[in-house]
């Protein structure tokens, strides 16, 4: 039992419980005050689960002062049945959406479980295996083989979100994306890598604030003049201005999620989502 001040949120779904996550989180970010404990049931799937987890959420109902929010992405009607008479605020995709889309199109919808994040699309999984494999052969410059392939390449002192946003880019959006290093060679005579001469048009230039930026080194190297507040404050300053030199877009990524920053680098690019 929590003390009071949590709320339960329930992401209820019939397949993995990422686009209920989704959904609800975004939703939930909008009330900073409030601290809600997470629980994520996935596959429910038939009756007998969903009266499982509807018994689930009675019991943490009956144990808190202040009754959970579920937000459910099931699709098959009789599941959603058992789960809409919870001792919860229910809150369904499918119940608000599907009616007024199936309304607007004139037909009825399929019906079918587990299409958000399922195989039905062959060339776009694919696609995103494919760039997948180049971004982590390519990742923090270690092979520029085919770097001429790639939609973008981002550029970034050490620990600025170069890899991880790489690899986004790549797993969800299918972008052929890279990322390569600026070394210290390269901050202070502020020229680009040698590789990457000639795609100019391709880079994007991650920068940070110098306090983040060493408490995110320090969690890998403390104590070190890698790590130190000046060194980072350096590294950002020639960076910034390496960027302005050569006409590099660039962002920083202090105080942005993965997935904002994903969305800056292909509105700046141009690129497919």
């Amino acid at each position: 039992m929590t003390d009071g001040t949590q709320k339960i949120v329930f992401f209820v779904s019939d397949g993995t419980g990422i686009t209920a996550e989704t959904l609800g989180g975004t939703l939930l970010t909008q009330f900073e005050d409030v601290e809600f404990k997470k629980i994520t049931l996935p596959f429910i799937n038939t009756p007998d689960k969903a009266r499982v987890s509807l018994n689930y959420i009675n019991h943490v109902a009956a144990t808190e002062t202040r009754r959970p929010i579920v937000f459910s992405t099931t699709v098959n009607e009789e599941v959603r049945a058992i789960l809409r008479s919870a001792n919860a605020m229910f809150l369904d995709l499918f119940d608000t959406y599907i009616a007024p889309v199936e309304a607007e199109l004139g037909v009825k919808s399929s019906h079918a479980q587990g299409r958000a994040h399922g195989m039905s699309d062959h060339g776009r999984y694919n696609a995103r295996i494919d760039a997948m494999n180049f971004a982590m052969e390519h990742d923090d410059g270690q092979s520029v083989r085919d770097i001429g392939r790639a939609d973008v390449v981002l550029i970034a002192p050490s620990r600025c979100g170069k890899t991880p946003t790489t690899l986004y880019l790549a797993l969800q959006h299918a972008v052929f994306a890279t990322n390569f290093p600026l070394t210290e060679d390269d901050l202070e005579n502020l020229k680009l890598p040698k590789a990457l001469r000639g795609h100019e048009s391709k880079l994007f230039g991650l920068t940070s604030d110098p306090e983040r930026l060493q408490q995110v080194r320090s969690e890998r190297r403390p104590g070190s003049k890698y790590a130190s507040l000046a060194q980072c404050a350096y590294e950002l300053r020639q960076a910034e201005q390496l960027y302005r030199r050569h006409n590099i877009p660039q962002l920083n990524s202090a105080s942005m999620s993965i997935e904002e920053i994903a969305a800056m680098v292909m509105q700046e690019k141009n690129l497919r989502r």
